[in-house]
């Protein structure tokens, strides 16, 4: 990165929308100049938007108030990076292979070609590969995570292809490209880019896992040896335990406020006797701490289903997520594992800005935007266009006065931005059920 660039990047999850706005300096570093977020409810389920005409109108609003930022105007957001996560986004583990002449030099060609025939791998139709991440290689007999420069007559590969249902970038792309007008500047596996930026090299070598515990699903990432070994979502996050605390008769918006001020992910000595507006807290206590053990019960399980044991991790359990501030669920982590649980913070290279987001709730955008910085040359934001001065040299008034500047219109075509959201038309679309996987039994 030679010139500082703007970069824009949205995380679309079960509870919220999320956008950011990002400048890169020449030295690597990133700063995070603006954020905006949208909060929702049965608009996107498990990751997959539903409701194409309400994510619209939040991540329209969302534009808007990021452009109407100091720190970003005049300038206008013409593409965005979007992060994928979800229910249906899992890694299916594949090998892959090459035979060389005699004593061949491996080169970057030649793990290009790996990448490929991995990326090509034939899956289940119903699934779309999103990106191929190499585990491990292996030229002649010698295990290597750096193959190129190696010699030999044979190179093997394992990778994590990971995979999603079309639908979620299908309805991205809906929603984005087609009824805002704005690029889709690449979409950004959210685990994956997060893992990247949280997780320093020393956790990824020693051996730790990653939990992003968000509203309806919990993704979980475990390195070893400095590579990914086993990535998979988990149809379950903070959501489940909102919603066990409306069986006490309350509206979810007041069962989530009492679950964030009141909850605590593991029992207390002495049950309360307190009641918090005719809700028993000893009752609420019950419930959250219950489905938090669930939770945390089948994340735990995923180290099984990576073949490893809780030692295989020195690293530890980096918890993100609106779910991981749970009072208490990093302390129960580390009590049912003997393993280290902590709260994963953003690196000294990106800077927040924006005071009133504080980098524990904006990690997952962060990492999409941060990777988009870093592998593209892409510059996601544009000044505005000023009019055409008529022929005469005077400015046209307009509504009595003279315009100096016209931003330029994002719809070239069709009904206004405001038009829109004025007049609204709500279009559900519900997904087929899936099977739940990496799930413990009943």
């Amino acid at each position: 990165m030679s010139e500082d660039r703007y970069i824009a990047a949205l995380e679309i999850s079960s509870s919220k929308v999320i956008g950011v706005v990002g400048r890169t300096r020449g030295d690597g570093t990133v700063d995070i100049i603006a954020v905006e977020q949208e909060k929702h409810v049965e608009v996107v389920r498990y990751g997959l938007i539903q409701n194409l005409e309400e994510t619209y109108l939040r991540i329209a609003r969302i534009i808007d108030k990021l452009e109407r930022k100091p720190s970003v105007a005049p300038r206008r957001i013409k593409s965005v990076f979007v992060g994928l996560a979800g229910r249906s986004i899992k890694s299916i583990n594949t090998r892959v292979s090459l035979n060389l002449p005699d004593e061949t030099e491996i080169t970057e060609q030649i793990i290009e070609r790996l990448n490929n025939d991995a990326f090509n791998t034939a899956i289940d139709s119903s699934l779309e590969v999103v990106d191929v991440v190499p585990r491990s290689y292996r030229v002649g007999t010698l295990d290597t995570l750096s193959p190129v420069g190696t010699v030999g007559n044979r190179i093997d590969a394992t990778f994590d292809v990971i995979v999603c249902r079309p639908e979620l970038k299908r309805n991205i792309i809906r929603v984005v490209h087609d009824k805002l007008n704005i690029e889709v500047a690449g979409f950004v596996v959210t685990a994956l880019a997060t893992s990247h930026l949280v997780l320093n090299s020393e956790e990824k070598r020693l051996g730790s896992m990653l939990v992003d515990f968000g509203a309806e699903t919990t993704a979980v990432s475990i390195y070893k040896n400095g590579a990914l070994n086993y990535f998979n979502t988990l149809p379950m996050g903070g959501r489940n335990i909102t919603r066990d605390v409306t069986t006490l008769s309350i509206l979810e918006e007041r069962a989530e406020e009492i679950k964030i001020t009141s909850g605590k992910a593991i029992a207390p000595d002495t049950p309360s006797t307190l009641n918090l507006s005719g809700v028993k807290l000893s009752e609420v206590s019950n419930l959250i701490v219950a489905r938090a053990e669930e939770i945390v019960a089948n994340v735990i399980e995923q180290i099984r289903y990576a073949g490893l044991k809780e030692k295989d991790l020195p690293g530890g359990i980096i918890c993100i997520g609106g779910g991981a501030k749970l009072n208490g669920l990093t302390d129960l982590l580390t009590r049912q594992t003997g393993m280290q649980a902590k709260i994963g913070r953003l690196p000294s290279y990106v800077h927040l800005d924006d005071a009133k987001a504080p980098s524990s709730e904006i990690a997952e955008v962060a990492s999409v935007l941060y990777e988009g910085a870093t592998l593209t040359d892409e510059q996601c934001l544009e000044l505005a266009k000023k009019p055409e001065v008529p022929v005469t040299g005077e400015a046209e008034e307009v509504n009595g006065g003279t315009e100096e500047e016209v931003p330029a219109k994002r719809h070239n075509n069709g009904p206004s931005l405001m038009d829109k959201l004025r007049n609204k038309i709500a279009g559900i679309f519900t997904p087929n059920d899936e099977d739940d996987s990496g799930l413990l039994d009943d």
